[in-house]
């Protein structure tokens, strides 16, 4: 099946009594790329993640956000920096013996000073996080790849079209392509027959003859065309593999572009000239699709 490499996903869930939010999200990119945004105390998570999604995603640029809340359960401690606050008494007093203030400090009035509480919580269990945001991003990641299958098919849809297109221009230009020739050689006779005419000279056949085939080698697509069908094929048969394909489908696109500037320097007939634009065209719509395939 063919994925795009554009996609989104999100889940938010409460799982052992924490609320967990993973959102992924993905553009183009040539490579495998992988950003991790989680808070700073759950950076352990970023390296399982990057795995994580990298089973099942090829490419693309991959940005994933987490956040993790606290767990209605965790034990929490709050300490007083007695050191700190011994300081501030003694401050205090100084400024009241010193200005003849009084000194109406209270616990209250302590607690505002900074860096009097400081407060630990228990270690957290990182293997249990770790699997409780992993249970969130399989969610995410479901949605996330349902997305790009979603876009995938549509791209498929199209680049099948276009494939048809190119198709049906190369029979034009098979079944075109023998008449120039016979055209060529109809001009060549009357170019000939008004030259020799007043001259009372016969015309050499053989002499007409290996001209005309002098023109019919150099203007046959036969082998162009064969190959640009080939590689149609090709085209189809990737579209159909349950595997990431779009380097491959770039490579082929090359090809049959490669074909078509061939058949393009060959052909001296303005109407062929006009259907090789159009698969040309074809082709680079096709090119600008593949660049979006995983």
């Amino acid at each position: 099946m063919i994925h795009s490499m554009t996609g989104f996903g999100r889940c938010e869930t409460e799982i052992n009594g924490r609320e967990i939010a993973v959102e992924i999200k993905s553009v183009n990119h040539r490579y495998f790329e992988f950003s991790c945004r989680t808070p700073r105390v759950y950076s352990f998570l970023d390296d399982k993640l990057k795995s994580f999604v990298n089973a099942r995603v090829a490419r693309g640029k991959i940005d994933v956000f987490v956040t993790v809340g606290a767990a209605e359960d965790t034990a929490s401690e709050v300490r007083v920096n007695h050191q700190l606050v011994a300081g501030y008494l003694a401050a205090m007093k100084e400024i009241s013996e010193t200005y003849g203030v009084p000194n109406d400090v209270s616990a209250v009035s302590l607690s505002r000073f900074p860096d009097v509480f400081t407060v630990h919580k228990a270690a957290e269990d990182e293997e249990q996080i770790t699997a409780d945001v992993l249970n969130a991003a399989s969610q995410a990641l479901e949605a996330f790849i349902a997305m790009r299958c979603t876009e995938g098919e549509k791209l498929k849809a199209d680049i099948l079209g276009r494939a048809d297109s190119i198709l049906r221009i190369v029979s034009e230009i098979e079944e075109r392509s023998p008449q120039t020739v016979r055209e060529y050689e109809e001009r060549l006779l009357d170019r000939i027959r008004q030259t020799l005419d007043s001259f009372r000279v016969e015309i050499d056949e053989q002499r007409v003859l290996t001209e005309v085939a002098v023109f019919s080698d150099k203007v046959a697509v036969a082998e162009e065309t064969v190959r640009l069908r080939s590689h149609i094929e090709q085209l189809r048969s990737f579209m159909e593999r349950g595997e990431p394909v779009g380097r491959k489908l770039d490579f082929i696109i090359q090809e049959m572009n490669r074909e078509a500037n061939t058949i393009g320097s060959k052909v001296q007939d303005a109407v062929l000239a006009h259907k090789v634009v159009d698969i040309k065209s074809e082709i680079e719509k096709i090119r600008e699709q593949v660049q979006n395939i995983e």
